[in-house]
């Protein structure tokens, strides 16, 4: 154990079981928290670089917090060409052919562009807290740990998420 310490995470099998542990929830947290399933990939690709160029300087504790703080560092630098790709998705619905009842497709199709502008329409806070917990299905603890925030702070956006969501979803027509 002392040998993994003062090596870092540099071992190939240490680091190759955290990318294996690490890489899907990171993925996932940067899609959930900025919108676009290209970006997460490309920042979960660029951190776990990061972590290897680094791997002497960090332990195998601090390895998820470097990982995190680089992929939402990476991101954010990137923030002002996200919005712009958020808006264009939330303009353009994507298209379903199937075989089903057309008016059936059609309701569907609005009511899915509704949800996702009500998602769209939460806090940055809440959308990502919320998103965590019923697509991923992250526990409090858990949320709390990737955001670096208290359990209670992630009651508190999930339930102002569920509140404003319930409330959008009742208003719809």
């Amino acid at each position: 154990m002392k040998k993994e310490t003062t090596q870092g995470i540099c071992a190939e099998n240490i680091f190759s079981g955290f990318f294996k542990k690490h890489a899907a929830a990171l993925r996932n947290y940067l899609y959930y928290k900025f919108g676009n399933e290209d970006q997460a990939d490309d920042i979960t690709q660029e951190a776990f670089i990061k972590l290897w160029e680094n791997c002497e300087k960090v332990s195998p504790e601090k390895a998820k917090s470097f990982l995190y703080t680089v992929a939402n560092n990476a991101t954010l630098n990137q923030i002002a060409h996200q919005k712009v790709v958020l808006e264009y998705n939330k303009k353009s619905p994507a298209r379903v052919t199937d075989s089903q009842d057309p008016q059936y497709l059609m309701e569907e199709e609005q009511f899915k562009i509704k949800l996702q502008n009500a998602i769209n329409s939460l806090s940055e806070a809440q959308r990502t807290a919320f998103l965590l917990h019923r697509i991923d299905g992250k526990k409090y603890h858990e949320i709390a740990e990737i955001l670096n925030i208290s359990v209670k702070a992630v009651e508190k956006r999930l339930h102002g998420a569920l509140l404003q969501l319930r409330k959008q979803i009742d208003n719809l027509p």
